[in-house]
């Protein structure tokens, strides 16, 4: 579909085209960023605008940051994440890479998450040049976002030895539109058991390591039920208390075979004024009190191993200031910012970088990661004006608001 088809919602043909070309990138996790990069990279550089490449060790993705306007003072950042969630084994009706324009929606792997987003930024561009900025714009695509926040990482300890970083940033995830100031932060743990092979004719003579991690994963869902009746609770949030989840569990090899190794996952999502060691300590400390001692008793070369997954800050961004006031005034929104259960690169920027973070970006995370993934024509429109409103008052006053 190309933006001259009758098909093409009522957009700015830039932002559409733009929003084409993002989609048609397949940049789900496990796959190299660097082709929408280049192309981003070349983009704003037909502008006269230089980037910044900050790679991963391999060499196989990069994160980019530009700066639009004067270079010697704080600007507004706008930042999103360019990798997208895979489509195996989803039932999509559309091609996922490509944009689809129907009911007034738009369908395609990372329309709301979030490079609709991006689009809108990249589509603003020309406007940022009209006329001088009197606070710079500073644009921040990172990678492999889905998967922990890793990639933002090593753009963080780049901008971290920088004289002049944002003044404030605005991470694009899909609110709706919606300014949120704070959101949980998430931490998981791959728990390695490592038993005893018996025959299970003889079990006393081995170490189940199944059984063993079916103790601790009990543990761990009473730790979690003591959250519900002790909290601490904060209604601001759709679930209003830290959550601990178990994932993926894998062990043994034969039903006549005592099982001698069992890995399972699990994470704990945690509000903003808590931290996820509280949790993971009372589930250690199960497993060395209660479990290891009756192990070794069998065999003292048994073993519990936790290995710390990804896991980023939560983010907790006062309701009064001044990020949260400019951009509510932008969308002349009055009412109170929101709170999210999922997470966001916003508290890695607050807590590596000290750049004071809102989350507010088109769509809804509810059509995210989902076969026929889309974004509302209107959120995108609405998306558009309001970085257009941005732009405006930076050439006009500033950050002076």
């Amino acid at each position: 579909m190309s933006a001259s088809d009758s098909s093409v919602p009522a957009l700015d043909p830039t932002l559409y085209q733009l929003l084409e070309q993002l989609i048609a990138f397949d940049t789900t996790s496990r796959n190299s960023n660097l082709e929408l990069i280049a192309w981003v990279k070349d983009y704003l550089l037909g502008f006269g605008i230089e980037s910044l490449l900050v790679h991963d060790k391999s060499g196989s993705k990069a994160n980019l940051y530009a700066t639009v306007g004067p270079e010697d003072r704080s600007g507004v950042m706008l930042s999103g994440h360019t990798d997208v969630v895979p489509v195996d084994g989803q039932d999509w009706s559309t091609d996922p890479f490509a944009v689809t324009a129907k009911a007034g929606a738009l369908f395609g792997r990372g329309t709301a998450d979030m490079k609709g987003f991006i689009a809108c930024v990249l589509a603003r561009v020309p406007q940022m040049l009209e006329k001088p900025l009197l606070a710079p714009v500073h644009i921040a695509l990172s990678y492999d976002e889905e998967i922990g926040c890793i990639g933002v990482r090593r753009l963080l300890d780049v901008l971290g030895g920088y004289p002049v970083r944002p003044a404030m940033g605005i991470i694009g995830e899909p609110t709706r539109m919606k300014v949120v100031n704070a959101h949980k932060g998430k931490q998981g743990w791959r728990v390695s058991i490592r038993g005893r092979a018996a025959h299970s004719a003889y079990p006393v003579e081995g170490v189940n390591a199944v059984e063993i991690a079916a103790e601790l994963i009990c543990h761990i869902c009473r730790v979690y039920a003591q959250v519900h009746e002790h909290g601490p609770i904060d209604e601001g949030y759709r679930v209003p208390h830290s959550t601990v989840h178990v994932g993926p569990i894998e062990g043994g090899r034969a039903l006549n075979i005592v099982p001698d190794a069992c890995e399972f996952r699990f994470e704990v999502r945690h509000l903003p004024d808590e931290t996820a060691d509280h949790y993971f300590q009372r589930i250690v400390d199960y497993a060395e009190e209660a479990l290891l001692p009756r192990m070794h008793a069998v065999d003292p070369d048994t073993s519990i191993v936790f290995e710390a997954l990804a896991g980023y800050p939560g983010l907790n961004t006062p309701a009064d200031a001044p990020v949260v006031r400019f951009v509510q005034m932008l969308l002349e929104d009055t009412g109170d910012p929101g709170k999210i259960s999922f997470g966001s690169e916003a508290g890695l920027f607050d807590d590596r970088v000290k750049v004071p973070c809102v989350v507010c970006g088109p769509g809804s995370i509810l059509q995210a990661h989902r076969p026929d993934e889309y974004m509302e024509e209107a959120q995108l429109t609405r998306c558009w004006r309001f970085i257009g409103r941005l732009v405006a008052h930076l050439q006009s006053e500033g950050l002076q608001h």
